[in-house]
């Protein structure tokens, strides 16, 4: 393994210059930085974080909790976060808490034992353990929300606009002609979730189509939305808009088993776009998240507070973009 004499021998910078790019980035030049940290991939060198740590009193950690590690979503989500980690000097360390308050606060302990240098959680509950934290340092506190936003928590946050996503889904299907909907959410007590409802609902209501939007809970899990199907199907729905691919999944399955097909009798809408969602049978049309950028962006605003960046509290809002493929149609005539 290279040293760091090696790697600033092959950049054609100083071992301090070097140093800087590892651990205070925006103290170099963007074109500097991104030219060492080529050489630093291509040359395999890794730093000795631990040493690192013990001079700067940092863990050189991000701790990243997610409600359900099992959900295909969360893993695009990690994986950007882990790339904008890496080349801004940290680690992450992945938490799964299982939509349970308790695994979070153990998690969130992490912060407060100083174990790891900052906390981005995907989930709507921001862990009861740092709720002191958060009074005493205000934007100041390196806590950040990926994905569910909530005004009321009061920490930076990135996510896309679900209640315009969620108006353009419905948006989609009454231009097709459907006027029977159904509608798969996720958990009532999920932010985005009620967002996405919040729009679809005002998207109908915009076409005199309220009271024929029919509403079932789910729980971003596929099993939840084959059984809200069963019951969408003897509704009599000619669409359904599912507030996750995953549920799109069980949606089609019970329409599977209902003996009729997708989307000449039922046409489906998913959310957040899978890498699976083009394989399914037919290719979903879905809300694409950009996922990647989401844990990106997160990792952004967590390091500029580890840096002492100077800004308030910052709300970013991505772009989402409604994917259209073979899962809707318009409806067959009667």
């Amino acid at each position: 393994m290279p040293t760091i004499i090696e790697v600033a021998a092959l950049a054609g910078v100083s071992t301090a210059t070097v140093s800087r790019v590892l651990s205070r980035p925006e103290q170099v030049s963007e074109d500097t930085r991104r030219h060492v940290l080529a050489v630093v991939r291509s040359s395999g060198y890794a730093p000795n974080v631990a040493a690192r740590s013990l001079r700067t009193l940092r863990a050189a950690k991000i701790l990243l909790t997610v409600p359900d590690i099992s959900n295909t979503f969360f893993a695009s989500v990690i994986r950007g976060a882990e790339e904008a980690a890496r080349d801004a000097g940290y680690s992450v360390v992945v938490g799964d808490t299982r939509h349970d308050p308790e695994v979070e606060d153990q998690y969130a302990d992490m912060l407060s034992r100083r174990e790891v240098d900052g906390l981005i959680f995907l989930g709507h509950r921001l862990p009861a353990s740092l709720a002191a934290l958060l009074v005493r340092k205000g934007a100041a506190a390196p806590i950040v929300n990926g994905c569910e936003y909530s005004p009321d928590l009061g920490v930076p946050s990135v996510h896309i606009d679900n209640a315009a996503a969620g108006a353009e889904a419905i948006e989609h299907l009454i231009g097709l002609g459907h006027r029977t909907i159904g509608v798969i959410t996720g958990p009532e007590a999920s932010p985005i979730s009620r967002d996405r409802l919040a729009g679809a609902v005002a998207a109908a209501e915009r076409h005199g189509l309220r009271d024929a939007l029919h509403i079932g809970i789910g729980d971003y899990a596929a099993g939840s939305a084959f059984e809200q199907t069963r019951r969408l199907v003897a509704l009599g729905v000619t669409a359904i808009f599912c507030f996750s691919d995953e549920m799109a999944m069980g949606a089609l399955g019970a329409i599977d088993e209902s003996g009729l097909s997708c989307p000449a009798d039922i046409s489906v809408v998913g959310f957040d776009d899978l890498p699976l969602a083009r394989y399914f049978r037919p290719p979903l049309t879905t809300i694409a998240q950009p996922k990647g950028m989401i844990g990106r962006r997160a990792v952004d605003l967590l390091v500029d507070i580890l840096r002492g960046v100077d800004s308030p509290c910052r709300q970013v809002t991505l772009r989402h973009e409604l994917v259209i493929r073979h899962s809707t149609a318009a409806p067959a005539l009667t």
